[in-house]
């Protein structure tokens, strides 16, 4: 007898004995949360946040918000700095069902360990963590050429959302005291991730862009820069 005939015979034998049927859809869990934030919950804070597309990352005194672009100016990374500690952001999509900081975990810490570092798990404030040694690159000055790669103090959070993951990367002082990691830490907590509904293959970096005003800023230079190479016209 086909299954579903044999449980339409069941529950109406259930019925006729006045017996309640077991319901067909169970209620969504809800999940509490402070932070970080998905886009659909996020919090009537006051708080200021710069719009970089899929990321709105909080504008709070005293942080430096530095917008990594490449040659096609494409946004490929924000970090909010707060004295010599940084804080790396990027968001991931991430399939509807699970998770994927608990795989992302452990390939950083073979990363890691393949270039000399060390991460070890340890529990953190968004639950568990990646703290260690990792090799971080020299950030170049002005005009002058990057310096080598060297092992820092890092640590890596990171948080599944509803088909997002972002994850962050604390370096600096504040990776190895807890007093100078809480800005940083609250910085990541209120960010709001706004996935999109864009179908993305997993681990896919959701798209990020240039604050208005900033593409603006960009769009002057690169105009005076080609003025200035075209020379005066007769």
């Amino acid at each position: 007898m086909p299954i579903g005939r044999r449980r339409n015979r069941i529950e109406r034998s259930l019925r006729e004995r006045g017996v309640p049927p077991e319901p067909q859809h169970r209620e969504r869990e809800e999940l509490s949360t402070d932070g970080p934030w998905d886009v659909a919950d996020a919090p009537q804070d006051g708080l200021s946040r710069i719009d970089l597309g899929s990321l709105r990352v909080p504008a709070l005194a005293g942080m430096e918000l530095r917008i990594d672009v490449n040659a096609q100016q494409q946004v490929i990374g924000a970090t909010l700095r707060l004295g010599e500690s940084m804080l790396q952001v990027s968001a991931f999509a991430a399939p509807r069902a699970g998770g994927i900081w608990d795989d992302v975990r452990a390939e950083l810490a073979r990363s890691a360990s393949g270039q000399g570092g060390r991460l070890a798990e340890v529990p953190g404030p968004f639950g568990p963590e990646l703290a260690g040694q990792v090799l971080i690159p020299a950030l170049a000055q002005p005009g002058q050429p990057a310096g080598p790669s060297t092992h820092r103090a890092a640590r890596f959070v990171g948080v599944d959302g509803p088909r997002w993951f972002l994850r962050g990367m604390i370096s600096g002082p504040a990776a190895e005291s807890p007093e100078q990691a809480t800005a940083l830490e609250d910085a990541f907590r209120a960010i709001v991730v706004a996935r999109g509904t864009q179908p993305m293959p997993v681990r896919d970096q959701l798209p990020l862009t240039l604050p208005a005003q900033a593409a603006e800023q960009i769009a002057r230079q690169q105009a005076a820069a080609r003025a200035a190479q075209e020379g005066p016209t007769a």
